[in-house]
């Protein structure tokens, strides 16, 4: 349905990168200081914009009449300009409302609904060099985003830093983690009053009084810095904080281009945050045609045995990609229905002597022969190009790299940038070596080099140490999934994910889109025979709660082997959807999902929770009426608890359900419940 004054842009901007080209037309003239308004398709959230005394361009939100971002400022400065703040007015440049469908190659959904409501806004300086930037604002019913368009009359922009602001209206709790700290983002989630928050990485998750849940992030982060977020003195307002590079400007552009859309989902519990499209909508459609070539599937790995250190990566005698090793694993992987094995440590370069080799493998990991061997076991190799923080080398090789790949029969490459935040390395137009943040500027084009070299050669990309994930799946659908995030790899080490870990980042992380966490420890034994703050039947549960197409069973053959009946589930559980449910959640307490199989009528179901036992209640309403399904049930046994040995007490059940009954689901301290709802 579209409105009687049509969206419009400014006259001669053309389609940049990460925006969408939209019918120039007149702008209608608005006094100057005049408030614009537009509504969500409901009418309930409402976005208003407008100048304060000074000039300052202004944004606000509310929901049913009840503030949710007070009025906040928007703007820029630069390194080389005036900055664009004060002595600002504001005219309404278009609305426009759309109701559309799409589909995902792969998901968590297949179809997607995008119904939105579109208003851009003209600011406009009154005074000096009366420059002009568009702001242009989309409404869901769940959320707002919006982005700065830019003109082609700027030429070239050097930015200092975005003006951009979130004044939260009232008290409110947040859940987040720092910023610009060494481990990247990895980091533990912490939840404290909206007042005590440092730097933030967005998403930053946020719940007022009465339980509507905010979260704050940002869409389509195509050629620029990252955004994240700093409290504002002892107040509820949070203010943009761009990425820094190796030089002086954030983010340098050329005119016209558009800013990543910044996002504020809104709802009324948890549950809906992550029910919503507002950031795979804000993304530009499939760039790449037909994708039929990326595989969504369960992998197993060369891996947890040199995460807990009984392997190394760099050749030795404690080598673990040898041709011995990777051919047991795909032994393992064909006798039970898991179609990839992942290989790290194949390549030279892990002993330092050279710089990493993406095409080049060790004396001990046979490629030819493994492909070979891969292939009649119905099975195929997953890569990996771990750089080290050398962006450049990896730059200089992204052909010679994804060649290698498609030549060996790989269709999924795991890319890696372990370094500490802001030693990024990368050589500079001078020829002097530059050091660069992992969600910066270079480093966010960077990882789009990788995607569109993968794409070339038909290869997808699960991206760790990464930049933030922002929906550019949608765009570039190879971009199955990256990291972003402690993963399960912490489950090893001395510092370890406490048992509120996933029930935090399924309403924080999991935002952002896909996230190869690495579940399925079953052994529940890291380095140096510690024990693992789980029980068997979460690691179950986390297949279906922490969701990527491309799902590790991290575990070793042996740890499964001994483990076999639990392993069935891990077996089973597809990693593509048809559709997706949350059924309950609490920001770090505890979630259940369910989730359809794309390629079957069955369902999934996985709950978790803190360190604190529940019995959730969930009704069986997401099955098809008329249809008996078998319930094959993984749930904690008797006493289970994640804080001593009966974390390895599993109990089975069968039973049939159907439509319309509920479900008791008993979980254990740090506990969990897997169930497959098979089809009869």
């Amino acid at each position: 349905m579209r409105s009687l004054l049509p969206l419009a842009c400014l006259a001669g901007v053309v389609a940049a990168q990460g925006t969408s080209p939209v019918a120039a037309v007149a702008p209608v003239a608005r006094p100057a200081g005049s408030m614009a308004i537009a509504t969500s398709p409901d009418g309930r959230l409402e976005v208003a914009v407008t100048t304060d005394v000074d000039g300052r361009a202004m944004w606000s939100l509310s929901r049913a009449g009840k503030a949710l971002i007070a009025p906040s400022q928007l703007g820029f400065l630069f390194t080389d300009q005036q900055q664009f703040n004060r002595g600002l007015a504001v005219s309404v440049v278009g609305r426009d409302t759309s109701d559309t469908s799409w589909t995902q190659p792969w998901g968590e959904w297949r179809t997607i609904r995008d119904h939105h409501t579109t208003m851009r806004v003209r600011l406009t300086e009154t005074w000096g060099l009366k420059r002009s930037i568009d702001v242009e604002f989309r409404l869901q019913d769940d959320g707002v985003g919006f982005r700065y368009i830019f003109p082609e009359a700027w030429k070239t922009v050097s930015i200092a830093e975005e003006l951009t602001r979130f004044a939260v209206a009232e008290e409110a709790t947040a859940w987040w983690k720092p910023a610009f700290e060494w481990n990247r983002e990895e980091y533990l989630y912490a939840r404290t009053p909206l007042r005590a928050v440092g730097t933030a990485a967005t998403p930053i998750t946020i719940k007022l009084a009465d339980g509507t849940h905010l979260a704050i992030h940002e869409a389509a982060l195509v050629d620029y810095s990252a955004m994240t977020l700093a409290k504002v003195g002892d107040s509820n307002t949070l203010k943009a904080v761009l990425t820094p590079g190796s030089g002086a400007p954030k983010v340098t552009r050329t005119a016209p281009f558009a800013t990543p859309w910044r996002t504020v989902i809104v709802t009324p519990d948890a549950a809906g945050l992550y029910m919503s499209h507002l950031m795979l909508n804000l993304n530009e459609p499939n760039r790449l045609g037909d994708v039929s070539w990326v595989r969504p599937g369960k992998f197993m790995g060369v891996w947890w045995n040199m995460i807990s250190g009984k392997w190394s990566w760099s050749v030795g005698p404690q080598h673990g990609a040898t041709t011995a090793h990777v051919k047991q694993y795909i032994d393992f992987a064909s006798a039970n229905g898991i179609p990839g094995v992942l290989v790290e440590g194949w390549n030279l370069g892990w002993d330092g002597a050279t710089p990493m080799q993406f095409d080049r493998p060790t004396p001990d990991f046979d490629a030819a022969a493994l492909q070979a061997y891969a292939k009649r076991k119905r099975v195929y190799l997953i890569g990996h190009n771990e750089t080290n923080g050398d962006a450049g080398n990896y730059d200089a090789q992204l052909d010679r790299a994804f060649a290698y790949a498609a030549g060996h029969a790989i269709p999924v490459v795991k890319t890696g940038y372990v370094a500490e935040a802001g030693q990024i390395e990368r050589p500079g137009r001078d020829g002097q070596q530059r050091r660069e943040w992992h969600e910066g500027q270079w480093m966010v084009n960077h990882h789009a080099r990788v995607v569109a070299a993968g794409a070339k050669y038909k290869v997808a990309i699960d991206a760790h140490e990464p930049v933030k994930g922002t929906g550019l799946q949608r765009t570039w659908p190879n971009w199955v999934a990256r990291e972003g995030a402690r993963g399960n790899e912490y489950m090893s080490w001395q510092d370890k994910n406490p048992p509120e870990h996933e029930a935090n980042l399924v309403f924080t992380r999991m935002l952002e889109g896909p996230m190869d966490f690495t579940p399925g420890l079953l052994g529940l034994k890291g380095s140096d025979n510690s024990d693992i703050p789980s029980t068997i039947a979460k690691q179950l549960a986390l297949y279906v709660v922490i969701y990527s197409p491309v799902a590790m069973a991290a575990d070793t053959p042996e740890a499964y082997a001994a483990n076999a009946r639990a392993f069935r589930f891990i077996r089973d559980v597809p990693t593509d959807w048809e559709e997706t449910r949350v059924l309950n959640g609490e920001v770090g307490d505890y979630v259940t999902i369910a989730r359809r199989d794309r390629r079957s009528r069955d369902w999934y179901l996985g709950a978790i929770t803190d360190e604190t036992a529940r019995t959730l209640t969930v009704p069986l309403d997401f099955l098809e009426p008329g249809r008996k399904y078998e319930a094959q049930i993984y749930r904690d046994g008797e006493g289970a608890t994640y804080a001593t040995e009966a974390r390895h007490r599993i109990a089975f059940e069968t039973r049939i359900v159907r439509r319309g009954e509920r479900l008791e689901l008993a979980l254990a301290p740090g506990g969990g419940q897997a169930i497959r709802f098979r089809a009869r």
